[in-house]
């Protein structure tokens, strides 16, 4: 039994997690096209209205869109609860976003984004039976985090319209809402909203809140639920279909379609509208119609604030007398700005963008900016521009390699004033050195790369400016190889590196002097020196020493002094002709391994543990393999002196 409990509640679980967020309101209804006099059937289409949140996104979330589903079910039953025919499949006919914001000069401006769909199905002839049909779309999931819903994102939808009987007037047109709206309202504020539809028979409307319809366990089932629909949404208390945001006084709407309220709580509201179709012939109930829609309440609480920069100094030479004033107030989506200059003139505008306004010569001006004029919910403030344009900044830079410093030269100039102050930065992390304060510093760099030049000028009229220039400078690494020791007549392959022009000298015993890797046959010591350059024309040296000995052999001393003088300082081996070698050990009169080591070069320094080794004779052994391939062992003793 708990297995099997188990397997349901990870089923719906499963289930839960494979729906669809976004869907917050919409309607379906229908027109009558035609009449078909042969067979006696009416020809209808229906349009379905679907409204998503359009700033909602899933992530990563198993089955979450962000999308309208494309095409989707609609059911068709008789009065009996019958579906009379397969699910009829609806395409989108087309979208569009839908943005309200709040407009009030007193208030911040708050915008709610939807998108609506709207769907249409092909021409569906039906008979005219007693009782009609009832033609309904149910779906999984609404929007996320109603404030009025429990747990809104499980929450299914139903949406259904009813077609009149033959006992009534099967050629009716349904009544429909044709405003697509987002309503944006302020929490606290009395609101009017105009919701009445429309109806293209002329019938008489009323209209009611209503409960908003649940239903629906997928996306797009066609397996839906036949009418009556009475499985309402799980309202959150106080609120319910008749009051479904509170408020003092609460939402109603009267038979005009008026929605009028104080909402008394921020967040997003589903609010469901029904209209009642009445033949104004008969005063007979054709259908009610109803749709849901969102409805955003913000906490509008604001406060007016009037900003501009309190000191501004306008430098710029491609501008002219042109200044450039920002406005920074907290104002409303309407409000309204006055400029007043001290230069005689003024501006109104309702923008807040970039203010440009044309002083007639340079000077210190003030400017004052007021929000709202003539309103109570008004602010102030006042400014100075000081106008002194004409700062031309730039700088040139003179060098391309490493190894020579280069030269850096400020052509900036300034037509109203002088330049008090440079600041030159040149970009080399961790060295607090890389700058200068002169016009046309001079600056060595460590290494080639691209550095980010910047300048900073400051001017006895209170301007500041920063210009900054990526530069790349070249650089060359020449590696002419390892000092190396060789058996007299062996050969060497040398490994040139660093470059992209290579040069060795002398070119004594090179069957090639201008290649990075030539071969050298000698028999005497010899240094070669390497010139490596690039196409930028930077270019540098490196040496290798070669040394000649009779061999292939090992070359070791009997003694050493690890003393720190820097002369004789490590015991090592010197190989001749040696390519490879297999082990270099050193031990101690009792036998222990003190020193283990492949690397010739460094060698033994006379410690062990890390301790200063005891003056004595040791024991070292030392095999390798030659040029040959034979293999070379010995051994020896060594005396560590101090």
């Amino acid at each position: 039994m708990g297995k099997s409990v188990t397997l349901l509640i990870l089923s719906w679980m499963l289930i839960s997690t494979a729906s669809a967020y976004h869907i917050i309101g919409g309607e379906i209804y229908y027109r009558t096209v035609g009449f078909n006099a042969t067979n006696g059937t009416y020809r209808y289409i229906f349009i379905l209205k679907l409204y998503r949140d359009g700033d909602f996104v899933c992530g990563t979330r198993q089955g979450c869109l962000d999308y309208f589903e494309n095409p989707v079910p609609v059911n068709i039953f008789n009065a009996s609860g019958q579906r009379v025919t397969a699910a009829r499949m609806m395409e989108i006919k087309t979208t569009r976003p839908i943005r309200d914001t709040l407009k009030n000069p007193c208030l911040a401006p708050q915008t709610i984004y939807l998108e609506v769909a709207f769907y249409e199905s092909d021409t569906i002839d039906l008979a005219p039976v007693p009782g009609g049909y009832t033609v309904s779309y149910q779906r999984c999931c609404r929007g996320e985090a109603l404030t009025n819903i429990y747990n809104s994102e499980r929450e299914g939808s139903t949406f259904y319209t009813v077609i009149p009987g033959s006992d009534s007037r099967p050629g009716n047109n349904s009544a429909y809402f044709g405003i697509d709206e987002a309503p944006v309202i302020c929490s606290g504020l009395p609101f009017r909203y105009n919701y009445s539809a429309t109806d293209p028979d002329g019938d008489s409307l009323t209209y009611s809140l209503c409960s908003a319809l649940a239903g629906g366990t997928s996306r797009t089932s066609e397996a839906v639920s036949p009418p009556p629909y009475t499985t309402t949404v799980s309202y959150i208390p106080p609120y319910h279909g008749g009051a479904p945001m509170g408020g003092n006084p609460a939402m109603s709407i009267d038979n005009n379609g008026l929605i009028t309220g104080v909402p008394d709580r921020s967040g997003k509201f589903v609010v469901s509208v029904c209209v009642s179709e009445w033949d104004r012939a008969t005063g007979r109930l054709l259908g009610v119609h109803h749709k849901d829609i969102l409805i955003t309440v913000y906490n509008c609480v604001t406060r007016i604030t009037a900003s501009t920069p309190s000191l501004l100094n306008h430098c710029n030479d491609t501008l002219g007398f042109a200044v450039p004033i920002t406005n920074n107030s907290v104002a409303g989506f309407t409000s309204t700005y006055q400029w007043t200059f001290s230069d005689g003139t003024d501006t109104i505008t309702d923008s807040r963008n970039v203010f440009f306004h044309h002083f007639p010569d340079t000077g210190s001006y003030t400017v004052k900016l007021v929000v709202n004029p003539g309103l109570p919910c008004t602010d102030s403030i006042t400014g100075r521009i000081n106008n002194y344009p004409g700062l031309r900044t730039g700088f040139t830079i003179n060098g391309l390699c490493r190894e020579n410093p280069v030269q850096f030269n400020d052509t900036s100039s300034y037509r109203y004033g002088h330049i008090v102050s440079r600041q030159w930065d040149f970009g080399v992390p961790d060295t607090p050195l890389d700058t200068a304060r002169i016009p046309n510093p001079v600056y060595r760099f460590p290494r080639g790369g691209v550095y980010s030049i910047s300048l900073h000028l400051e001017t006895d009229r209170g301007c500041a400016a920063t210009i900054t220039q990526n530069f790349r400078l070249y650089e060359v690494n020449p590696f002419a190889g390892n000092d190396t020791i060789l058996a007299r007549g062996q050969p060497l392959r040398l490994q040139g590196s660093g470059g992209e022009i290579y040069a060795w000298s002398p070119p004594t015993g090179l069957n090639n002097p201008g290649i990075p890797d030539p071969l050298l046959n000698w028999n005497s010591e010899i240094d070669l020196v390497l010139r490596v350059s690039n196409r930028q024309g930077c270019f540098g040296y490196d040496t290798i020493n070669v040394k000649y000995y009779t061999g292939p052999e090992f070359y070791i001393p009997n003694a050493f002094t690890p003393n720190g003088d820097g002369l004789n300082d490590f015991f090592r081996f010197t190989p001749v002709g040696i390519r490879d070698y297999a082990y270099f050990r050193i031990f101690n009169r009792w036998g222990e391994l003190i020193f283990d080591s492949l690397d010739f070069r460094r060698g033994w320094d006379g410690y062990y543990r890390g301790r200063p080794a005891a003056i004595d004779t040791y024991l070292w052994i030392l095999e390798g393999t030659d040029l040959n391939g034979q293999k070379i062992s010995k051994k020896g003793t060594v005396t560590l002196l101090r």
